[in-house]
């Protein structure tokens, strides 16, 4: 025991620099957790989580028996995929580019152009897009459409065009950080081998392709197992400020939280939202612990556990 305890000394300044974001996480995260039950009973304020009465899945039925199910559970997965792919794969690109950037203070400057985005809240995202494509005095309206010769649009009325918009506004707001994550993966490979197989005649493509992807992949995969966790998770602000709550858009921008969300406004209930949230929690883990198994199986290396 006392040999334990001379052993662990020496660590005791990293468990006391540990504690408080442990002590946070029970708070934050394990705690609530006994909320769950919430999703099985009909929440009454006066009686309380654990006094309320208990109506099973009828919560549920809220989320799956609505004529809406099918296109709230599209439109949250089809986003969430396109989201996943494209800015892992633009994250990938940049963070290459700005690797190769010599110039210090230029190379800072890009990565915190990147990641100022990042940082901006959602709300002023939304003034942002409602600044381009207001229909009264937005720039694609009264700028850009007449150089080209083409009539205004009424963006905000207009379906069609809300997918591109809305994977281009997450795109922008959240590449910086996977970007950032990338350039550090990138910082950690050993630069004699670029200068070996430069010596060798290599190619800049060979380089990136035989040296810097390989290496990156760790991280890639880091990445998306933890954004598969979120997959039937949506960006409230993106789906519900971005679109200006339009109603002729929620073909198209109707996922399962902003569905919720509107439902609490007209009819009441926090057990159905805490039943979307059991939801996709539970299949959010289904899915990281599936991706992680096909990883360890393929590349055991690359797994996270």
């Amino acid at each position: 025991m006392k040999k334990n305890l001379r052993r662990l000394l020496p660590y005791l300044p990293l468990y006391a620099m540990m504690l408080p974001g442990m002590i946070y996480l029970f708070i934050n995260n394990y705690i609530p957790m006994a909320g769950i039950v919430i999703a099985f009973k009909k929440y009454n304020v006066n009686s309380g989580i654990f006094g309320s009465p208990w109506v099973g899945l009828e919560n549920f039925k809220f989320l799956f028996g609505t004529n809406d199910a099918f296109i709230i559970l599209r439109n949250t997965l089809l986003y969430n995929v396109a989201f996943i792919l494209i800015n892992n794969l633009a994250g990938v690109v940049l963070a290459i580019i700005l690797s190769d950037v010599l110039n210090k203070r230029l190379r800072s400057l890009y990565q915190s152009s990147l990641l100022l985005p990042f940082l901006i809240s959602i709300v002023v995202v939304s003034y942002i897009v409602f600044a381009l494509l207001s229909q009264e005095n937005g720039m694609m309206n009264h700028t850009l459409l007449p150089l080209l010769g083409k009539e205004p649009v009424a963006w905000y009325s207009t379906p069609k065009y809300w997918p591109v918009i809305l994977t281009l506004t997450h795109l922008w707001k959240g590449v910086g950080y996977g970007t950032l994550i990338y350039i550090a993966a990138i910082s950690g490979i050993d630069g004699t081998l670029f200068e070996a197989a430069a010596l060798d005649g290599a190619s800049k493509w060979q380089q990136i392709t035989r040296i810097t992807l390989p290496f990156l992949i760790p991280a890639v995969i880091t990445l998306l197992i933890l954004n598969v966790g979120k997959i039937f998770f949506s960006d409230f602000g993106l789906f519900y400020q971005v679109p200006q709550d339009s109603g002729s858009l929620y073909p198209v921008t109707n996922t399962i939280d902003t569905y919720v969300y509107r439902a609490l406004i007209s009819a009441g209930g926090i057990g159905r939202s805490a039943a979307a949230s059991v939801f996709q929690s539970v299949v959010g883990f289904l899915m990281v612990m599936t991706t992680n198994w096909i990883v360890r199986k393929t590349s055991a290396e690359n797994a996270i556990f």
